[in-house]
């Protein structure tokens, strides 16, 4: 007797749509399957708020598959530089978690230039450790301005924590014109031993 093969039509399942933030979050956090997280993922973003519960989730790596946080990331990194969390994605800068750091830093680097505004209000404010904060990122982000902005700070800087953090990146970055304005520290610190130390070195860095 021949045997009879049943074709059975798969059935494939709509992706739904979204009328708000609520109902799109509500669907990537309760779904495990990665075609609808990722989808989930892409729509969410659509929607006022969206970056900022996107960028949240990138801090709760230990409990969010890595592979979902890449591709958050992505997502992040190419929303509109205008609509884009931007302070609370270099918040990331601040966690203890080298992977959420970086993710941080990927995300920065995309969107180039235009964190330029975020790093200026933080180095020109008063509160000296979001200073340090903005020196961190520029190193840490490669921002094509970066040296400028640290002669700049250096100029006028009285804090000495400041002033330092900026010299060590300065011994990375710094070009031989501005030896003499590090070499001025000496005099504007001269009751801290330390500063001696970390303007020579960085010169030394500079000069290879």
């Amino acid at each position: 007797m021949a045997i009879v093969k049943k074709h059975v039509k798969q059935e494939i399942e709509d992706l739904p749509k979204f009328s708000n933030l609520e109902e799109t979050i509500d669907y990537f956090e309760s779904n495990n399957e990665s075609d609808k997280k990722d989808y989930a993922i892409e729509e969410i973003v659509k929607f006022d708020g969206g970056g900022k519960y996107l960028v949240s989730c990138i801090k709760k790596v230990e409990y969010i598959d890595k592979n979902f946080l890449t591709k958050i990331a992505s997502v992040v990194a190419s929303m509109d530089p205008q609509e884009a969390p931007i302070e609370e994605i270099m918040e990331l800068l601040k966690e203890e978690n080298a992977y959420i750091r970086n993710l941080g830093i990927s995300i920065l680097r995309d969107f180039g230039s235009a964190i330029k505004y975020y790093i200026v209000k933080f180095l020109i404010g008063d509160d000296r450790d979001l200073r340090i904060f903005a020196i961190n990122v520029l190193g840490d982000v490669d921002f094509a301005e970066s040296r400028d902005m640290l002669v700049e700070l250096l100029e006028d800087e009285e804090d000495i924590n400041v002033a330092m953090t900026a010299v060590d990146y300065m011994g990375e970055i710094g070009e031989e014109e501005d030896i003499e304005l590090l070499e001025s520290l000496k005099a504007r610190f001269k009751d801290e031993s330390y500063v001696e130390f970390a303007v020579d070195g960085a010169v030394k860095m500079i000069r290879g």
